[in-house]
């Protein structure tokens, strides 16, 4: 498998006196799909924005592509590849939707971004014929498949999805999760963060289940789909 691209080892972060993440390690390979699940609260979202340089860990480390993160400013971490969409979409909502995807090709040349456009738009045939709309008026599935467009923009090495499928329909989770199926076909490693954990373990590779700040269980996403354990505690089986 040679060398992950990026690998978290031994971070604790604290939240003035709560401590939420707790001696986490763990690794992503290139072009695998990685989940990290777990109830509301297990530490899953701030571990993502502890990658992102957005929190930062009292011990240990995070290296992506062999640099250690905490020595980049957080703005530069999506020069190095590695894009966060993060948990409630966040869209620039009073932009169109063609603005809110070059938005997220601020760190690639303008020579490129007719090109990248166009296989963001291939991607999301949805986003393509509503490319000239405000942003605000799309439905929430629109704006997460708008959010996952704008991060494809800076060619991430890396995708880190936080909770893609928090508050949709059901019939729209299908749609986000065969999405990100077809992200990971198309050449995306993916390191995705879900409550939904029966979706996310479907189309992982590997998980990791965290619980209060530590990670309890890990395994490939078909052993702990058919774990008892697993199943009674998230996938109520």
């Amino acid at each position: 498998m040679g060398e992950p691209i990026l690998k978290v080892d031994d971070i604790n972060v604290w939240y003035g006196s709560i401590h939420a993440i707790k001696g986490i390690s763990f690794e992503v390979y290139e072009d695998e799909i990685v989940t990290l699940i777990g109830a509301n609260g297990a530490g899953k979202s701030t571990t993502l924005n502890t990658i992102s340089g957005l929190l930062h860990s009292k011990t240990g480390s995070i290296s992506f592509m062999g640099k250690n993160l905490a020595k980049i400013a957080p703005h530069k971490i999506v020069d190095e590849g590695l894009a966060q969409v993060p948990e409630g979409r966040r869209v620039f909502l009073q932009m169109s939707v063609a603005e809110n995807l070059e938005m997220g090709a601020f760190t690639a040349p303008s020579s490129g971004i007719a090109a990248d456009l166009e296989k963001v738009y291939s991607l999301f045939p949805r986003l393509k014929e509503r490319r000239r709309q405000v942003a605000g008026t799309l439905s929430g599935g629109e704006q997460q498949m708008l959010a996952m467009g704008r991060a494809l923009m800076s060619h991430p090495k890396l995708l880190m999805l936080d909770e893609p499928s928090m508050g949709l329909a059901p019939i729209l989770v299908e749609q986000i999760f065969e999405i990100i199926g077809n992200l990971h076909k198309a050449g995306s490693t993916i390191l995705l963060v879900e409550q939904n954990a029966q979706m996310a373990l479907s189309i992982a590779d590997r998980g990791y289940v965290l619980e209060t700040g530590k990670i309890v269980h890990s395994g490939s996403g078909s052993e702990l789909l058919a774990s008892p354990e697993i199943k009674r505690a998230y996938l109520g089986g």
